[in-house]
Order: C-alpha cells, then sequence, then structure tokens
C-alpha cells in the first residue's frame, strides 16, 4: 500500500496546485487529506474546486467545523475571507466530511488527535510558549484501543513521524499552505517550519512496517503573499514568503 498524506491547505491554491502536479508526477493515486482545507486569506474558492475535483479520502480540521457550525459574525478573521468566498455546494461538501475515519482497517486519520481537533498530539506547548517535542508517554495515552497500525496527524503544520512502545507509527506530514502561524491557545506561541515550501508525505506498508518520505516543494508563492498582505494580513505574507512567522 502506498499513498499521499496531505494536510492544512488552507486556501492556498498555488501551494495546492504544486501538490498535485506533483503527486500526478508521481503516478500516486491514493491520497488523504487530514483538514482545514480553505480557511485563510487566500483563496478558498479555488482551492474547494480542485479539491472536489479529487477522490481523497478526506476529513475536517477545526477551522473546516468553523466554516460549518459558526456564525459569519463569530468567525475568525481567517475564517471569514474564506467563508465569504465559498458558495453553496462548497458548504455542503465541507459539512460532509467526517471527524475522523478509519480505512483499510489500519490506517486512522485525524486532524489533531483522535478525541480533538484542537489539541496538538506531537507537539507540546510549555506555559512560556515554548514548544518541545510531545513525551512517549503523552503521544502513548492518546491512542486508545483503535485498531490501526498508522496513525495520521495534522494541525501542527510541522512535519514528524514517531514510533509508539506498540510499534504503531504516528506521522504528521505539515502543512501544504501554511508554513508557520501563531495562536493564542493554550498560551501564546508560533509554530514556523522556516521554509516557505509545501509540505507534504508519502507512506508505504512494507513487510517490515511503515516507511515515510517527506516531500518540501518549492513553488511561486510570491502571488499569495502579496494576497495575504493585500488583506491586511503581514503575518500570513510572511510565513508564506518565508516559514517564519516573525521578520
Amino acid at each position: 500500500m502506498r499513498l499521499a498524506v496531505i494536510a492544512d491547505v488552507h486556501g492556498n491554491a498555488a501551494a495546492l496546485s504544486a501538490v498535485l502536479a506533483d503527486l500526478d508526477d508521481l503516478g500516486i493515486t491514493e491520497v488523504v487529506n487530514l483538514g482545514d482545507h480553505l480557511s485563510g486569506p487566500l483563496d478558498a474558492a479555488t482551492t474547494a474546486d480542485l479539491l472536489m475535483q479529487r477522490a481523497f479520502h478526506e476529513i475536517r480540521g477545526n477551522h473546516d467545523r468553523a466554516l460549518v457550525e459558526t456564525a459569519p459574525a463569530e468567525m475568525g478573521a481567517s475564517d471569514r475571507v474564506a467563508h465569504d468566498q465559498l458558495d453553496g455546494h462548497h458548504m455542503e461538501w465541507l459539512r460532509s466530511l467526517p471527524p475522523t475515519r478509519l480505512l483499510w482497517e489500519d490506517v486512522f486519520l485525524c486532524h489533531g488527535t483522535p478525541t480533538s481537533d484542537v489539541s496538538y498530539w506531537l507537539e507540546r506547548v510549555e506555559p512560556d510558549g515554548a514548544i518541545r517535542p510531545a513525551r512517549r508517554d503523552e503521544i502513548q495515552a492518546e491512542l486508545g484501543d483503535i485498531p490501526a497500525s498508522l496513525f495520521l496527524c495534522a494541525h501542527t503544520h510541522i512535519p514528524r513521524i514517531v514510533q509508539t512502545r506498540c510499534g504503531r507509527t504516528i506521522l504528521n506530514p505539515g502543512s501544504v499552505g501554511c508554513p508557520g502561524y501563531d495562536d493564542d491557545r493554550p498560551v501564546f506561541h508560533e509554530m514556523q517550519t522556516g521554509t516557505p515550501n509545501a509540505s507534504y508525505a508519502i507512506v508505504e506498508k512494507g513487510p517490515e512496517g511503515w516507511s515515510a518520505t517527506f516531500r518540501s516543494l518549492p513553488y511561486a508563492w510570491q502571488p499569495m503573499a502579496e494576497l495575504a498582505a493585500s488583506r491586511g494580513r503581514a503575518e500570513w505574507s510572511r510565513a508564506l514568503s518565508t516559514g517564519w512567522v516573525q521578520a
């Protein structure tokens, strides 16, 4: 079994187009998408159209949930910009996505953790905002009794793979369209990759278990950065241009 894992496109149609072209060049047809498809000050409608044309195995992320469950007047800035670009059929597609999925009785998809779309699984935020890798026991505690050997998560935008004591693999493919962001939950912190490239992963199951290849694709990010800047989102423009939230 060989499949690609994408996540956190966040309305970046240019980055998504680069990843789709790369997938086509590699001949990969099985693709899972871990959510947060559209939210951001970019091109939500085009992104939605590109994704809806593909037969991907998809789930929703926390921002997808916000787009369909929150009144527009109460949305955060990124969700509201995306919401205002979307038509009814886009919203119906978002509403149809499940929060988690178990595929092939062996691959589990979630956005954050198996029980939360807003919790980090492979990283932790310290009280002073510092980011550290989650400890093995913290990671193991989230597994529950789900019968899978591969767990795919997203949300932090940081590419990473770990193996648990019981031999299960957990992988975050990184973000296709948003290489850095800041958040104030649980305290203010920054997640940043240090590269503007679009990130995703390819996983393959062999006789010894799951192997993974992380892909980091350069693409023409300038129009997306300029679009973010034109909408008053300097932090998005910086992250799209450099992979860093701060200048």
